[in-house]
Formats: C-alpha cells, sequence, structure tokens
C-alpha cells in the first residue's frame, strides 16, 4: 500500500514527518509530492493538505483532505467560501479542531475527524540545560501579521534591555535591521526542526506571541506545547486557545497584558509556573485519535494498527 503526501512546499509542515514514521511502522509506502508536479501520482491514497485544489479524483484511489488551518486575512471568509464550493469531494477530512471545521463549513455527508497537532518525541526526552545562554526565547512565525516589533521593543528600555532574546525563525531580514543597534536582540535559523529543543532548552522563559485574532487565536500553538515539553516557564499572550487548553490540561503561564505593561524582569521571575502532563499529545496519540485508522482499515482490510 502507498500513500501520497501532496502539498504546495510553502509552509513547514511537521505532520508529515509524523505520518511518516507512523505510517512506515505499518509497511506503508510514502511518497512526499510537490503539487504542482508533473509527474503521475501513483498511490493508494493521495493525501492532500488543503488550500485550494481542483484536480480530478480517480475512483480507484482514496482521496483525503486535510485542513490544519482556517484561511488567514485579508479576504479569509472569502476565501474559505472558494474552498468549500469550489474543492472537490473527497473520501475522507482531517480538521485540526472544531473551530477550523465550523469556520470552513462544508454542508454534505462525507466522513471527517480531528488531528490536532502534536509534540516530537525529542521533546519529551530532551533536559534544560543548567548553563542558559539566553534570558529569552521566541521561535516560530514572524509574518508582520504577528506584530513581533512590538514585544521587541521591550527589550530596548526599561529593564528588558539587559536581558537577552533570541528570535529563532526564517524570513527576519526586515525585522532584525530595526533592532540592529540592540546587542541583546539576537536573531538565528532557520535551524532543523529537531535542533529546535536544544536552542529552547538554553532559555530561562519561553515565548508565546500570538495576536488575538482570528483565525490565530482559536488555533493550536504548536510552539507553546514544545515549550511546556521541555518544562521551561512559559511567557504567553493571552487568547481563546491558552485560556481553553489551561482549562482543560491544566498548568499556570504568565499572560501578558495586551499593551505588554507587565512584562519586566521582575514580574515575570515572581510568577509560579507549573507544567501540565502532555504525554497524551505526541504524535502517534495524535493521529490514532484523529479516526483516520479507522476510515484506512475500512478500505484496506489488510492494515492493523
Amino acid at each position: 500500500m502507498t500513500i501520497a503526501f501532496i502539498h504546495p512546499h510553502k509552509s513547514f509542515l511537521p505532520e508529515i514527518d509524523a505520518y511518516i514514521d507512523f505510517f512506515n511502522t505499518q509497511g506503508i509506502d510514502i511518497r512526499v509530492i510537490h503539487s504542482k508536479t508533473n509527474d503521475t501520482i501513483n498511490a493508494d491514497v493521495e493525501w492532500y493538505f488543503m488550500g485550494m485544489y481542483n484536480g480530478n479524483k480517480k475512483k480507484s484511489t482514496i482521496v483525503i483532505h486535510e485542513y490544519a488551518s482556517a484561511s488567514v486575512p485579508p479576504f479569509h471568509k472569502e476565501k474559505d467560501f472558494l474552498k468549500r464550493s469550489y474543492n472537490p469531494k473527497p473520501d475522507y477530512r482531517l480538521f485540526l479542531n472544531q473551530y477550523v471545521k465550523e469556520r470552513l463549513n462544508f454542508k454534505d455527508n462525507i466522513p471527517f475527524g480531528f488531528r490536532d497537532m502534536g509534540i516530537p518525541d525529542l521533546f519529551f526526552q530532551s533536559k534544560a540545560a543548567t548553563n542558559k545562554e539566553y534570558d529569552f526565547i521566541y521561535t516560530g512565525s514572524i509574518e508582520p501579521g504577528r506584530r513581533l516589533e512590538k514585544l521587541l521593543q521591550c527589550f530596548t528600555k526599561n529593564d528588558l534591555q539587559t536581558h537577552s532574546i533570541l528570535i529563532l525563525s526564517k524570513g527576519y531580514q526586515y525585522i532584525a535591521t530595526q533592532f540592529a543597534s540592540f546587542s541583546n536582540i539576537d536573531f538565528k535559523g532557520p535551524v532543523p526542526h529537531e535542533a529546535m529543543a536544544e536552542y529552547i532548552s538554553k532559555a530561562r522563559f519561553c515565548i508565546n506571541y500570538v495576536p488575538d485574532k482570528e483565525p490565530f487565536n482559536q488555533q493550536t500553538s504548536v510552539k507553546f506545547l514544545e515549550y511546556l515539553a521541555l518544562k521551561i516557564p512559559v511567557i504567553s499572550s493571552k487568547y481563546p486557545w491558552t485560556e481553553q487548553f489551561q482549562q482543560q490540561h491544566g498548568g499556570d503561564f504568565f499572560y501578558l497584558e495586551k499593551d505588554l505593561s507587565n512584562f519586566t524582569w521582575k514580574n515575570v521571575n515572581q510568577h509560579n509556573y507549573s507544567f501540565p502532563d502532555l504525554h497524551n499529545w505526541n504524535w502517534n496519540s495524535q493521529i490514532k485519535k484523529s479516526g483516520i485508522c479507522e476510515f484506512l482499515q475500512s478500505k484496506f482490510k489488510e492494515l492493523r494498527f
């Protein structure tokens, strides 16, 4: 049996590596294909990571559509409408969560499941470094919609200007030039995902800075989960997803005021931090909970998950 994962290679998709590890243990062959390839896709299952897709479904092939997020501004409602109206019907859909499903609002009887983000086993196995190289670390997207400049301005004044922060990302030149004169603000990356745990473990505090607007405030923060798995104190903006996570799983984090007025070295050091048990957030657990295994078994009787 062969599964082809098909996507435009625009976004970092850690779930693909997780799927490959999971399905390889079942003896399933995996191919990762660019969505614009001219090659013939010869697989039993075509698994698409969606935006827009206008291909024709082959009768002999099982097609899965995975929606890891809702559309982002601008014109996010229009984008979701186009996906709902023009994407062909698959055999199965996977959504990140209920919010993404509701935003896309497909009105049909296609079976579906939810596959939330997972934590690589490496993050449970790594230990926090004893000798810290950075006071703070921020990892992940720095696209303009995140408005990271507002956060970094805190490190140019008051007590935080004497403390270091590492921005570990990619494509940061546009913002790095704005803060080039501040030696306590460092930019690095990109680095392989397997190296992230080592960098994070060298920081005293981790920052999860997410704008409180849709769809960002309703979607899983992978870095937030990875910080917690490493048991590094987390400083986070407060938004619906983090509040819901805390209610369901526990943990204590330092929440930033919207104007960042409480973001001081004294305040973050005086806070009492705690960490929930996240072992059920590993990738294998998330894949098994999604319903995709049962669906594939219903189509391929030889499978045993």
